[in-house]
């Protein structure tokens, strides 16, 4: 598959002013981080927890007790670190429509996400939520 650039158009959503970050989508994945470093997992774990923009959980599962009830929509969670690189598990937050095309799960960092006017996560956020998903090995 070709490599192709996706320069994503600033939005704002509510007061925040987040932008879309500019990512660059090779072949299933997007390889680099939106912010430029790693993402810190607690943050993302938390963000999970809170169940807020990072809404995760009303259609996935995850075996953490402080996760219960997740949702049974869509699939479990746990094991997507194994199953999934990085750059993967990376688009599938950003734009999981380009993985698959009318999929009910949200776009939760792209012009026009949840809001329609803006993302739903701000960069450093997705690279939080990358970060955890990336540690659920089993």
């Amino acid at each position: 598959m070709r490599p192709y650039v996706l320069i994503a158009l600033a939005a704002l959503v509510g007061s925040v002013g987040a932008q879309v970050a500019s990512y660059q989508v090779v072949g299933d994945g997007i390889p680099q981080s939106l912010t430029g470093k790693a993402g810190d997992a607690g943050r993302g774990r938390a963000l999970l927890i809170e169940r807020g923009a990072a809404n995760c959980l009303s259609c996935h599962s995850i075996k953490d007790k402080a996760m219960q009830p997740g949702g049974t929509k869509g699939p479990t969670l746990d094991g997507v670190g194994a199953a999934l690189t990085v750059a993967q598990i990376r688009l599938s937050v950003v734009d999981m429509s380009r993985i698959a095309r009318g999929t009910p799960m949200p776009s939760f960092h792209k012009s026009g996400g949840l809001t329609g006017s803006g993302p739903t996560l701000s960069a450093e956020q997705v690279e939080d939520v990358v970060a955890y998903l990336v540690s659920l090995k089993k």
